[in-house]
């Protein structure tokens, strides 16, 4: 079995990216991360090896990320517009926030999905993580993937 800083090295940016789909705010994504680790810390003795160690942290990271859009939708939040005019010559940070705002307006499901599909996760290990079937996590990423192309050809992207 892995020592915990070797599992922190390798698996807290792909944890931190995760969160940051389903959140879309680098410092909850931060607070989120962290909150993973210190459940993998304090569980890693208990962990069972019943699925691969990534599997498992990554299911704990979505659990936390689900246990705070729960707390969020109970505080009033103000919608910036969304149709800002925005400059021909963005940078890469501009279309990774695109990204992530287009993302944060799926399906709290449909993020987690997104997110790990980033991360480039093997397909079935995805479908163990949200719980759902290969068949519907695979229909559920080619209609994310759909829904994400008509939201950046309305931005101007795929021109």
């Amino acid at each position: 079995m892995m020592e915990f800083e070797e599992i922190y090295a390798q698996y807290s940016p792909q944890i931190f990216r995760v969160c940051m789909g389903y959140i879309n705010d680098y410092e909850q994504a931060r607070d989120l991360t962290q909150e993973t680790f210190i459940s993998v810390w304090k569980n890693l003795a208990s962990f069972r090896n019943q699925s691969k160690i990534s599997t498992w942290i990554f299911r704990i990271a979505t659990n936390n990320c689900l246990r705070a859009l729960e707390r969020s939708k109970r505080l009033k939040t103000t919608e910036l517009p969304f149709n800002l005019v925005i400059p021909q010559e963005e940078s890469q940070e501009e279309k990774l926030t695109f990204l992530y705002n287009c993302i944060a307006e799926l399906e709290e499901t449909e993020r987690i999905i997104i997110s790990l599909v980033l991360e480039d996760l093997p397909q079935a290990e995805i479908a163990a993580i949200v719980g759902l079937s290969n068949i519907n996590t695979r229909v559920k990423i080619h209609r994310m993937k759909e829904k994400l192309a008509i939201k950046f050809k309305q931005h101007g992207q795929f021109e």
